[in-house]
């Protein structure tokens, strides 16, 4: 009896370990525009500076890019050495514009990773329902190095015109995440969309997942308008550019951020950035 009551005044005079944390996790998806001579000032070799600045200064774990030709995911690729990317060109064969994920190297492990077409066909390039163009998207299964936290992140690019291939977009990345979503796996739903959260494509979607700027309340800030057509200042818009992630992930804050280089821009849409705190793990800070 005594050895236990020994025992006992030990644990209760022993100081009380706090529940591990991990870092928060911030992802941001951009639509970079291609690279087109059509753009005059506004073309990829101006802005390239400016684009690369913001990369730099807001860190993106997980960073999904909308319009990325081979020439700007070679510049990319040089400038997130510690970014591992995945995804290719939706033409087949590297060719045409990627829907590519970047993934910090030092945060995340790939447990696996690939990309298939929205359409009635997605293993092979090809068109979806009344799309324009074709049309992808690109996942990878993530494992947190410092705590073994697993990620499903998609990122993803819609059709601007096809009404009815947002919808089946939509209803397929429901069904895909449905079907490959790990037990215990968090999921980041990145993209340009082309659609309001309003539109029955991403309706299909906010079934399962939630809306980024929602689920932060009060700590969502910044433009309501994502795509800017090179305004700096746009004051009407559309906001089509979405974080979505699934119940059980906080998100602690929400920007999409409206910076300007004096009058000019890094793209004709603004970034959307993310801080998230993942599933039954406490954020440090």
């Amino acid at each position: 009896m005594k050895r236990v009551a020994a025992v006992a005044a030990l644990l209760a005079s022993a100081p009380v370990q706090a529940t591990p944390c991990a870092p928060e996790l911030r992802v941001m998806t951009y639509n970079i525009r291609l690279d087109t001579p059509a753009d005059g000032e506004n073309r990829w070799e101006k802005r390239r500076p400016l684009f690369l600045s913001q990369l730099d200064l807001l860190q993106p774990a997980i960073l999904g890019l909308q319009e990325v030709v081979p020439g700007q995911l070679s510049d990319l690729e040089a400038a997130l050495p510690h970014h591992q990317r995945i995804g290719a060109g939706r033409d087949g064969a590297g060719q045409g514009e990627a829907s590519p994920l970047f993934v910090s190297r030092r945060l995340f492990t790939v447990r696996a990773s690939g990309m298939f077409w929205l359409s009635s066909t997605p293993q092979v390039p090809s068109l979806g329902w009344d799309a324009s163009y074709r049309r992808v998207a690109t996942w990878a299964h993530l494992r947190r190095r410092a705590d073994g936290a697993r990620v499903l992140a998609i990122n993803t690019h819609w059709d601007h015109l096809g009404k009815q291939a947002r919808l089946e977009s939509g209803k397929m990345l429901a069904s895909w995440i449905a079907a490959h979503r790990k037990r215990g796996e968090a999921v980041v739903l990145l993209g340009d969309f082309n659609a309001e959260l309003t539109e029955s494509s991403m309706q299909a979607l906010l079934g399962s997942l939630a809306d980024a700027r929602t689920a932060a309340g009060s700590k969502a800030a910044g433009t309501t308008v994502t795509f800017n057509g090179y305004d700096p200042s746009p004051r009407s818009g559309q906001t089509i550019d979405h974080v979505l992630v699934a119940p059980g992930t906080r998100v602690l804050r929400y920007h999409a951020l409206a910076e300007q280089f004096d009058g000019r821009l890094a793209s004709d849409h603004f970034p959307v950035i993310a801080d998230l705190a993942l599933p039954g793990v406490r954020a440090c800070g």
